[in-house]
């Protein structure tokens, strides 16, 4: 019985708050989901007239999640530390391969169509990155702060996964994988001035490939898109929305005007206009306008605290973990929700220009959500080791008795008068 007591202390429990906010998260995803799609499946004989055509697809990849959740909550956060070679290397198989098989939608070859089902390497590479990153750095030590034996090699790896989803391409993704891998970076010490000179170099690099193949576009009359006009223009819209309200700008004139109309207090779940076939893909990159419209201000307002807390959750969490590989992929994990959150949220408002990236938990995508809740069981698992610690504070209260104590004259004396008592 002692002994499954020890094992009970030293499993751990995981983060209750963290838990069943993600469950919140995803049930209201799922809730959205089918107010935001319903309309648009029930007239499309491509949807078979299901109005539950989109939501049954993301119950089916929200059970798979919370298997995939649980399933790494339960895997000691160390462990991670041995998959993170084959789960890299195998990402990079896949993102290479899907160039070359790989299913084009939306202008880029970022999806293996395996039937009803398609899968996005890119997904993957979040989170792999993320732990081949931790354990690199960790593994380092302080000679990651060197430039030339520490810093340099770091950045290659990173250089090599963006640049591979580039070519697909899927400029959001890469934005967003380049500025978790940054966060974690600083998390791990590097010199400011390394990170300094690395954006630098990023944003002059993206600049001189846009603009040259926005040229070579231009000389050979390409009007695909998957030419550089097609980033340039988005980037126009954002200045002035009113400028091409029929093309470019057409997404974000009315995701603004679903937010306007949604007022104080909203339409009501399910009573949104914008959807019926003026906002293309409400149900996944612009579902937060949609939100924004059937909660108006105030449950807006609400779904953001949840949201905001749950990522100051998350960052708890990493920041209490002793071992410095889970510290970092913690940080690495929410940060990653975090930055793609505010990019989708923010191109929606015209924060900042629209990039096509999914709402983490709520918008419609299969790979995102399993992955996504993958993660958080990673987080799990390190909460689970961060609760060791109370656990270890209660066995190291309970008195022992040392050799020493027990051969000292007050405790034999002691004892000698027990026995002659009891006599």
């Amino acid at each position: 019985m002692k002994t499954k007591g020890t094992r009970r202390v030293r499993r751990g429990m995981p983060d209750f708050q963290l838990l069943i906010l993600t469950l919140l998260l995803v049930g209201f995803g799922l809730i959205m989901v089918y107010s935001s799609s319903a309309s648009i499946a029930l007239v499309s004989e491509d949807y078979n007239n299901d109005a539950l055509y989109f939501t049954k697809r993301q119950v089916v990849f929200a059970i798979l999640g919370v298997i995939g959740m649980f399933v790494a909550m339960n895997i000691p956060f160390a462990k991670y530390k041995q998959l993170y070679i084959p789960l890299f290397l195998l990402t990079v198989i896949l993102l290479l391969a899907v160039l070359v098989v790989g299913a084009e939608i939306n202008n880029a070859k970022s999806w293996f169509s395996l039937g009803p089902i398609n899968l996005q390497p890119s997904e993957i590479a979040k989170i792999s990155l993320i732990l081949y990153l931790s354990a690199l750095i960790t593994k380092k030590g302080e000679r990651f702060r060197d430039l030339r034996t520490g810093y340099i090699p770091v950045m290659i790896i990173v250089g090599f996964v963006a640049g591979l989803i580039m070519l697909q391409p899927d400029f959001g993704t890469t934005f967003i994988l380049v500025a978790t891998c940054g966060l974690i970076i600083y998390a791990g010490g590097a010199s400011m001035k390394h990170i300094m000179g690395s954006i630098g170099l990023l944003v002059v690099g993206a600049g001189i490939v846009i603009g040259a193949k926005y040229l070579i576009d231009l000389m050979t009359g390409n009007t695909s898109g998957n030419s550089g006009g097609y980033q340039l223009a988005r980037f126009t819209s954002f200045l002035n929305p009113f400028s091409d309200p029929t093309n470019s700008s057409y997404n974000l004139l009315h995701s603004l005007t679903a937010i306007g109309q949604g007022g104080l207090t909203g339409t009501g779940i399910g009573q949104g206009v914008i959807k019926l076939h003026y906002l293309p893909n409400a149900f996944n990159d612009f579902i937060f306008a949609v939100i924004g419209e059937e909660l108006g201000l105030i449950g807006t307002i609400l779904f953001l605290g949840v949201y905001v807390y749950f990522i100051w959750r998350g960052f708890i969490i990493a920041l209490r973990c002793k071992d410095s590989f889970g510290t970092l992929v913690g940080v690495g994990i929410m940060g990653l929700i975090a930055i793609q959150a505010f990019i989708n949220i923010g191109g929606v408002t015209q924060t900042i220009p629209v990039t096509g990236v999914t709402l983490p938990f709520i918008s419609y995508g299969g790979t995102s959500l399993l992955i996504t809740m993958a993660s958080i069981g990673i987080m799990l698992s390190i909460s689970r080791e961060n609760s060791l610690d109370q656990p270890q504070e209660r066995v190291k209260s309970v008195r022992t008795i040392t050799e020493e104590q027990r051969t000292s004259p007050a405790l034999v004396n002691r004892k000698t008068q027990k026995r002659t008592t009891s006599k």
